[in-house]
């Protein structure tokens, strides 16, 4: 289990003793970044916890195409694309004279290893279905692949940019978690467990004079009056996604800029639907019906956030307000759980990892489930333990608070071994019809109807819509201001 650092300081001692750190970052080629969640491993490709890319993506690893901050996609491995009329067979057409950090070669090889073996029979890819979906992958010569997916997929361009998706050099791949192979700007200079990673500019990486930043340091403060003393002595030079709790003292500091942003991420209580009585739709009706989403945004967001009804969110193509399919109602939350013959006071299991909205908004959750019957009860777990036990291995959990923030991952619920254990032929069909629709209005059209139908079948309990509150100091150049998926693009950044 990773440990990490205790913050039992009182916050005018703490930020005391932050402020020495601070005199050293006067170099205007280093960087010093707030994190909340340490990764696991610094591999993208093998595991599910959004903390490695946050590190990894773009800096170490690259991938053939890049998504900016607008959602838009721009070429990175791959200078250019061409794609097929029946959108089934993508052209890349690779960057010449990319090197891998240990010296090895970029080519259409490597690339067609990295897909290889993101399908293969041994990949923990979390994405490995985008790669199993991979008709063939062939390498015609060094800098030209041709790809051919089984199904037409429109957004084939946008996943070839997620973090399940970095090439790999094939000699170092498995011990990528430790020690880091890629093409990218930055390398790995250090980690010291359950406190820092620093990353350090390649000396190998093909533009080294495009970067501003030669040295950053990503630093893990999971406390939220920690984060706030961080920021406020000047330990941090930038915190993405940092706990809203200080926003109001961060806007009325002349020394700091603060962006607060929307995402496509969806902050959700996941339910088990694998058991019972949670594979009864009723019972997972009242779980929803139980919740003031508002309440839980004040709790857990600060007061930041859009309720939402399924999983997606708006601003999203297609989306539609599902808010009313199961509102706040705890009459018909007692109700339903009569009519589904449920004893109550019905005893759960709330899973809570680290992150402030899930501690936070479980306090709010576990109050308001009680109301209609429901105890539920409290579970705190390291990250580890949640991706071992809670997302991966049995599953071991009722209810659980967690935000996915993945733009496109509705295919999640076509998985019946996910942690959730939903299973619809009715959505599978939909789902896979949403994949193979060109037309971009009659693709919107289903996914209203994938919407409807998740919300209908009360998957989960959807919460909100998270607005991500991101602070730095007024030099800071280059931060993202939304999100469309979380990376810290250290070669975007300079000082002004």
């Amino acid at each position: 289990m990773i440990k990490r650092r205790e913050f039992a300081l009182t916050l005018p001692a703490l930020a005391a003793t932050l402020q020495l750190p601070a005199l050293a970052q006067s170099r205007k080629d280093s960087i010093v970044l707030g994190m909340t969640l340490e990764p696991p491993g610094l591999d993208p490709t093998a595991g599910a916890a959004s903390a490695i890319a946050e590190v990894t993506l773009y800096n170490i690893f690259e991938t053939l195409t890049k998504i900016n901050a607008d959602g838009s996609v721009s070429p990175l491995l791959a200078e250019r694309w061409e794609v097929s009329p029946d959108l089934r067979t993508t052209t890349f057409y690779l960057r010449k004279g990319v090197k891998f950090s240990n010296g090895e070669p970029f080519n259409a090889q490597a690339v067609k290893f990295s897909f290889d073996r993101a399908a293969g029979e041994k990949s923990t890819n979390k994405d490995k279905r985008t790669f199993a979906a991979m008709e063939s992958v062939r390498a015609v010569d060094d800098y030209t692949l041709v790809i051919v997916n089984k199904e037409p997929d429109p957004d084939f361009p946008f996943l070839m940019g997620q973090g399940t998706a970095i090439i790999v050099e094939p000699k170092s791949a498995d011990t990528n978690a430790a020690k880091p192979v890629g093409t990218g700007p930055y390398v790995l200079d250090g980690w010291a467990k359950g406190s820092s990673i620093t990353l350090k500019a390649s000396p190998s990486y093909r533009a080294p004079g495009a970067l501003k930043i030669k040295r950053a340091t990503f630093r893990f403060i999971s406390d939220p009056a920690a984060q706030v003393a961080s920021v406020l002595s000047g330990d941090v030079d930038a915190f993405v996604r940092v706990t809203p709790r200080g926003l109001n003292q961060f806007k009325s500091n002349p020394r700091l800029q603060t962006v607060v942003a929307g995402s496509r991420a969806k902050t959700v209580l996941a339910i088990n639907n694998a058991k019972k009585p949670l594979n009864d739709v009723r019972v997972r009706r009242a779980i929803s019906a139980a919740i003031d989403r508002k309440a839980v945004i004040a709790g857990a967001g600060d007061g930041l956030g859009v309720p939402i009804g399924s999983h997606y969110v708006p601003g999203a193509p297609g989306y539609i307000d599902t808010t009313g399919i199961n509102p706040y109602n705890p009459d018909k939350a007692r109700a339903l759980l009569k009519e589904a013959g449920v004893a109550t006071p019905l005893e759960l299991s709330l899973v809570l990892p680290p992150p402030p909205y899930a501690r936070q908004g479980g306090e709010v959750i576990v109050s308001q489930l009680a109301k209609v019957g429901i105890n539920a009860k409290v579970q705190n777990v390291e990250w580890a333990q949640w991706l071992a036990n809670t997302y991966g291995g049995a599953h071991n959990y009722d209810l659980t608070i967690i935000s996915h923030v993945e733009p496109f991952d509705l295919d999640n619920f076509t998985k019946p071994d996910y942690y959730w254990g939903y299973q619809n032929p009715k959505f599978n069909a939909l789902y896979a019809k949403i994949k193979t629709t060109p037309n971009v209005a009659e693709r919107n059209q289903l996914l209203g109807d994938a919407q409807k139908l998740l919300a209908d079948d009360a998957v989960l309990a959807w919460l909100y819509q998270p607005q991500w509150v991101t602070v730095a100091k007024k030099g800071v150049q280059g931060l993202w201001k939304d999100m469309p998926l979380f990376v810290n693009d250290l070669s975007a950044l300079s000082w002004a």
